[in-house]
């Protein structure tokens, strides 16, 4: 519908809030305000008012004014249904977190797994049992230096944090970053960062971290953008390297 008939005929709050959760379902994240209002044909103030009252609604919205949106749980959808290779993938997912992560996370696998099983239908826990896929780790990974389960919980706060690190030469220096993502790369858990003191992208392993703590400053809501630009540039090294 053009912005014209919009005018003509505005559309009902309920048509717009279901509208602009299809937009938050097949837009990039994260969805700008002025994007949403270019799309539903309003301001984006109508917009802002418009997240909140699906956020009221059970909807869970992450981000804000300026930065852009990213719909995180729908409370609208109701619960999926899975065919034979997402089970497989979902089995090969968890299991290889409960071979790969720390303690915490490997727990964590393993009960989601006991509890997927406990939900689906007969047949389908059947093969989620026995499924073909697995993951098996017969070199355990290095210890982290630092409690995993706080990092993770930083990381998604969007907290800076600061530690201690030993390069592979055994330098040792004072590290201040904003954590980005946690990764499992080149045999060991590695933490992708924004460096304060290379003022660039780096990768730090966990087994060479120590001393972790909160500096009480945050950089939300840029995690998303700045992964997905830590992601970017790392692509293109590893395609710069292979044209070499």
């Amino acid at each position: 519908m053009s912005p014209y008939w919009r005018i003509l005929y505005p559309m009902s709050r309920t048509t717009r809030l279901f509208q602009l959760m299809q937009a938050f379902r097949t837009l990039p994240p994260p969805a700008t305000a002025t994007r949403l209002a270019e799309l539903l044909g309003v301001t984006p103030r109508t917009i802002y008012r418009d997240i909140e009252a699906l956020r009221g609604l059970g909807a869970v919205i992450d981000g804000a004014s300026g930065f852009g949106y990213t719909l995180i749980e729908d409370a609208a959808l109701p619960p999926l249904s899975f065919d034979d290779d997402e089970l497989e993938a979902l089995v090969f997912g968890l299991r290889e977190v409960s071979e790969v992560g720390d303690d915490a996370l490997a727990e964590a696998a393993k009960s989601a797994l006991a509890k997927l099983r406990a939900r689906l239908p007969a047949s389908q826990a059947h093969r989620l049992e026995h499924a073909v896929l697995n993951a098996v780790s017969f070199r355990p990974l290095p210890e982290p230096g630092v409690d995993a389960s706080r990092l993770r919980k930083a990381t998604w706060d969007e907290k800076t944090i600061r530690f201690d690190y030993t390069d592979a030469e055994g330098r040792e220096t004072s590290r201040e970053v904003d954590p980005l993502s946690v990764v499992f790369m080149q045999a060991s858990l590695c933490l992708l960062a924004w460096c304060h003191l290379r003022n660039d992208f780096r990768a730090f392993r966990l087994d060479r971290m120590r001393a972790l703590e909160l500096t009480g400053a945050s950089f939300r809501p840029r995690r998303v953008a700045m992964l997905r630009d830590c992601l970017a540039r790392m692509c293109d090294h590893v395609e710069a390297a292979a044209a070499t």
